[in-house]
């Protein structure tokens, strides 16, 4: 039953909780892990911690499992990981900044600013600590990775 459509389902053979992040990377052909740091963050806004939640529970009942084998969820190009070179704590802003193509003091200021929002620093450690989970290293990027057929 198979239309040619792409369909959006969960990863949960490739996924950390239920796949849910797995699967929207794969449809949006991208990085499961910039969805998950996306995720984790949306989801860090004062007062929409438990909107995040609820929704990643709402998505993981609505969006079917996929069958067999867990598909390639990250394109063949470049992947976010946190950075060994360009840190101040974790790597956290020094991979996001590679993976932008941008300088890592902006992505710095960028993020200080955002947790000192009324409410938000708490939240913006949170979100810190979530992506330093969620973010693989560049080192343990290189070594999983699929090589590819060129």
């Amino acid at each position: 039953m198979n239309d040619g459509k792409r369909r959006l389902v969960r990863r949960s053979g490739g996924g950390r909780v239920a796949g849910v992040c797995a699967g929207i990377a794969e449809y949006l052909e991208t990085d499961v892990t910039l969805v998950r740091v996306a995720w984790v963050v949306l989801s860090i806004v004062p007062g929409a911690f438990l909107g995040g939640l609820i929704a990643y529970v709402a998505a993981w009942i609505v969006m079917p499992d996929a069958p067999g084998a867990p598909a390639a969820t990250a394109p063949a190009g470049r992947r976010l990981t946190r950075s060994i070179v360009d840190r101040k704590l974790a790597g956290v802003c020094g991979g996001i900044a590679a993976y932008l193509d941008v300088d890592s003091t902006a992505i710095r200021v960028v993020w200080v600013i955002l947790s000192v929002v009324p409410g938000c620093v708490v939240m913006g450690l949170v979100a810190y600590a979530a992506a330093w989970f969620i973010m693989p290293d560049e080192t343990t990027a290189t070594t999983h990775a699929v090589p590819s057929a060129a």
